[in-house]
Formats: structure tokens, sequence, C-alpha cells
């Protein structure tokens, strides 16, 4: 077994989950993924918490299938419900034998099941929980890499010195914590603005996510105004999204587009109500992720986009004045900050091009 596996296991373990003797955890993963399974038993062995592997793939041919022969009236499995709520720690790990598999299930089936299972998500969030990615082909295939390139790639992302990379990230996290609007500009095409007053801002760099790379918030749901051109590819349900629009007006998007799929970008949006509204503001700061490959995981992280969330805010981000968004869905799009971009916090212009104001190279 590849060294850096087990060492991504032990990250998980000890780092992004401070697992403890007697832990009950959950791993949910595809199959192709299994040596990453494999050492996480031994690693979680080690600490002596108690492992439970899951073997599934949400976006694998068992789930297309159940979508493509069910009626429709989804409901929540108690069974499921009830593993969720008596496991102490989640590790959920994607990797991919077909990353095309369920484009030809219905969207609307597939929101129908988002939505049934959306108090489980609830729920599993609300405990000790991580989401990382195995290198496997099908992503390799999909990112324009062989499969040793993607590899390296994924695992230079991860297995980093986290504190080093905590303490750049908190740089962006001060400013962001006591401020009140944030507004990001981009081209001609994007120029959109948020109240964020009394939310608050995560430094991410090795708890949920594996890789982390981002500080992220929330907007105040009412406040968003403006347009925003995602120029990044959305990769949604084995469908690509290209050139999604959004236009907020009081917090709501009242217009949209997109070039390529624009019924994939619809369905999301008409998921329920908040999945209108904005439930997530990022920016990315991970410097090993310098190429995109259509895996939101490592891409929102890039060092020069801005990634903004339809649906679910995260209660961690919440302030107590402040009205958690609520949504089925927690869908992500890129906004490439590298050129004629900038990310203004309250009037002062704290990125440029995608150079921080606290980094070498900026021209406030």
């Amino acid at each position: 077994m590849d060294p850096r596996i087990r060492e991504h296991a032990s990250l998980i373990v000890h780092q992004a989950l401070e697992l403890d003797e007697g832990d009950d955890v959950v791993i949910k993963a595809p199959p192709v993924a299994e040596d990453l399974v494999v050492a996480l038993h031994e690693v979680i062995g080690d600490v002596g918490a108690n492992p439970l592997a899951q073997y599934t793939n949400r976006d694998g041919r068992a789930l297309r299938a159940y979508l493509r022969s069910h009626d429709g009236d989804f409901e929540t499995p108690d069974h499921e419900q009830a593993m969720v709520e008596a496991a102490d720690a989640h590790i959920h790990i994607r990797a991919n034998e077909n990353v095309t598999e369920k484009s030809d299930v219905d969207p609307e089936q597939n929101a129908a099941y988002e939505q049934a299972q959306r108090p489980i998500l609830n729920e599993r969030l609300t405990d000790n929980w991580t989401l990382t990615q195995y290198p496997a082909p099908a992503n390799a295939q999909l990112a324009e890499m062989s499969t040793e390139a993607y590899q390296n790639f994924v695992w230079d992302a991860v297995n980093k010195d986290w504190d080093e990379q905590h303490e750049f990230q908190e740089q962006m996290v001060e400013i962001l914590d006591d401020a009140d609007e944030v507004r990001i500009v981009s081209g001609e095409t994007t120029d959109i603005s948020m109240s964020i007053a009394g939310n608050h801002t995560i430094n991410d760099t090795c708890t949920n996510n594996v890789p982390g790379g981002e500080v992220f918030t929330a907007p105040v749901p009412d406040t968003v105004e403006g347009e925003v051109v995602f120029d990044k590819p959305l990769y949604h349900q084995g469908r690509e999204v290209l050139d999604a629009y959004l236009k907020f007006e009081g917090g709501d998007v009242v217009d949209h587009s997109a070039s390529k799929n624009e019924d994939t970008l619809r369905e999301v949006l008409d998921t329920d109500e908040g999945a209108r509204r904005l439930g997530e503001l990022g920016i990315g700061m991970n410097r090993d992720i310098d190429q995109f490959t259509y895996n939101m995981l490592f891409d929102e992280k890039m060092g020069d986009t801005v990634h903004m969330a339809v649906g679910r805010a995260y209660e961690a981000n919440v302030g107590e004045e402040n009205v958690q968004n609520q949504s089925a869905v927690h869908v992500d799009m890129i906004v490439d900050m590298s050129e004629d971009s900038y990310i203004e916090v309250d009037g002062e212009v704290v990125q440029r091009n995608g150079t921080f104001r606290f980094e070498d190279g900026f021209d406030g």
C-alpha cells in the first residue's frame, strides 16, 4: 500500500476527527476506495475506536438503479437515521468508478431524494464528521490527468503542514470576523455584495474537509444583491453546468441562466425556497491546489477563487441574532479571481487578482 494512504488515514483520525477510545465511527466509502478504508481501520484500531464500514456510493450504479426505479415519493429511512444518531463520528470518502453514472437520472428525482435525506444530513452535521477524497482513476480521468499525477495532486493537497496553513488563513478570518459587507467583483460579469454582519468565519484547514484550505462564512440571507457568473464549471449529478449566472434581489435569485445544462441549475434552485438564497461565501486559500479538477472538494480551495453556495447555511457560521438559511441542498459554485478581480471588505480591497493583501505582490 502507498504509505501516503496511511498518512491520509492518520490525518483523518488524529487531526480531523480527534477520535477517542470507544468512539463509534461510520465510514461511508465506495469499493474503489478500499485501500483507504483498510488504512482507516488500522489507525482506528490503534486508537481503540469502533469502525463500521458502509460500502456505498452516492454517485454509483446501485443508487442510480434505485432512483430510476422508484416512484419518486421518497421517505426518510428510519434505519439510516438511527445509525447516524447512534454514531459518534462520520467519515465520508468520495471516489468514483464512473463520474457520469447518474447523468440519466431525472433531476427532479434527484431533488426529491435529497429532500428525503435532509434529516439524516442535518443530524450528521451536528456530529463529528469529515469528508475526503480517494484518488480513483475515474476522478483522474475527469481531471484530465494520469492516475499517478492525480494521486500526487490529491496527496500533496492533503498531506501538508496544516498548522502553517491555519496561520496563513487566520489572517483572512481576522479581516472577515468583524466585517459588515463583502463585495466580489470579477471582470464585467460579476458584481455582488452581501452583509455578513454578526456571522462567524470558519478557518477550515483539516477538520470537516480533508483537504481544507478555505475560510468561509454565511451571508445574511436577505442582503445579497447583484449579479454573478460562475466561470468555473459546476459538475452536479453527473452533469456539467457551464457559465451559471445568478441575479439576486433582496437575497433571492430572481433570474438565472447557463450556457450548458441550464435545466440542472434550475432543478437545484427549485429544490425548495432556501435553494434560491446564498448559504455560504467561501474564499480559497490552499496554494497546493493549483489546477481545476472538476471536484468541488479541491476546486473551491484554490487560492485565487471565491465560491458561493446556494442553499443550506452551516449552523456554525450563523450568529445568534441572524437567521440560518435552510435547504435540502448546498451547491457550491466558483468564480475565478485570478484576473481583473477583487474582494472588497467594508470598502477596502483585501484581495486583487488572486493575491491577498498580506501576501507578497499585492497591489491594492
